[in-house]
């Protein structure tokens, strides 16, 4: 029984009974139209007892909605699965010319429906909605950019992670660079007050010369125009440009800050954590995610993911 159904259900009744048991107390009788106190005592007596037995029975009757909850069964069941998507984050999820979804997470949400077996529902949502549309199961699963936190982590559970974001150092590839330290004597461009900024002071050597830039084009411009080889970003701007700027490649050199995404779902969802986990394990095998981390972020899936 539909829990929502069932509880308006529920209270509609009482309500009737409310009303009839009341009736039964103040309603007129020929022989004697005034109740005594003892009488209406045990009238109210009454209606309180069967009030509360009404009460039990039917919490009863809703309390296996949650304990026999299985959103992988419910989902092979209706043969549809339902996942949110992001709708104006590029290159995780946006609208192409032909006016339908595409984007990382979404080739993520057609890999886990067709291993499924099953129909796919695609629901953009937006940063803010995306949890509470997930807990409120207008859909099974949450893939948008999501990542895990503490206080997420008290809501929802997590899969993955199954694409990488992160904050990192890139450059072409004939440059030699594998960690902060192999930054000593480099000069490297940055975004003044940027994410990458705060930590790639905290690691880089003193002798690091960083370079910054008031805005996130005056810093790419930097690295294209040959005053710096080396450049901090996030891993999204990095694949965007090389797309744009294919004969210049960039490459991932270390990560600075990493911040990888999750599927989210439900909290209790043992048998469907554990199928999801075991696709994008099989996806990170077989090559599937790398395939679809090269078409949109332009680089391959970090080993360390």
């Amino acid at each position: 029984m539909d829990l929502k159904i069932s509880t308006i259900y529920s209270n509609t009744y009482i309500n009737k009974l409310i009303y009839f048991n009341h009736g039964m107390v103040v309603a007129k009788s020929s022989v004697n139209p005034v109740l005594s106190p003892h009488t209406a005592g045990v009238l109210m007596l009454k209606r309180s007892t069967l009030l509360l037995a009404v009460t039990t029975t039917l919490s009863a009757l809703m309390l296996p909605t949650f304990a026999n909850a299985d959103a992988l069964a419910d989902i092979k069941k209706a043969g549809v699965i339902k996942i949110a998507i992001p709708q104006d984050f590029p290159p995780f999820g946006t609208v192409g010319t032909d006016l339908k979804a595409q984007g990382y997470d979404i080739d993520v949400a057609k890999l886990i429906a067709q291993d499924l077996g099953v129909k796919l529902q695609l629901v953009p949502v937006t940063s803010a909605n995306r949890i509470p549309y997930l807990t409120t199961k207008k859909v099974d699963l949450v893939i948008s950019s999501l990542g895990k936190n503490p206080e997420r982590e008290k809501v929802i559970d997590f899969v993955g992670p199954y694409a990488p974001f992160y904050n990192g150092v890139f450059g072409q590839k004939n440059v030699s660079v594998k960690s902060a330290a192999d930054l000593a004597g480099k000069t490297i461009a940055v975004t003044r007050g940027s994410i990458e900024d705060l930590e790639l002071s905290k690691v880089a050597p003193s002798s690091t010369t960083i370079k910054r830039f008031e805005d996130n084009n005056s810093t790419v411009s930097a690295f294209y125009s040959g005053q710096v080889n080396l450049i901090a970003t996030g891993n999204v701007v990095a694949g965007t440009l090389s797309k744009h700027f294919s004969k210049k490649p960039l490459e991932t050199k270390f990560i600075i800050k990493n911040s990888p995404c999750y599927i989210g779902l439900n909290k209790g969802e043992t048998a469907l954590q554990n199928k999801l986990t075991a696709i994008i394990k099989t996806a990170k095998g077989n090559g599937q995610l790398n395939r679809i981390s090269v078409q949109w972020l332009g680089t391959p899936l970090p080993k360390q993911l």
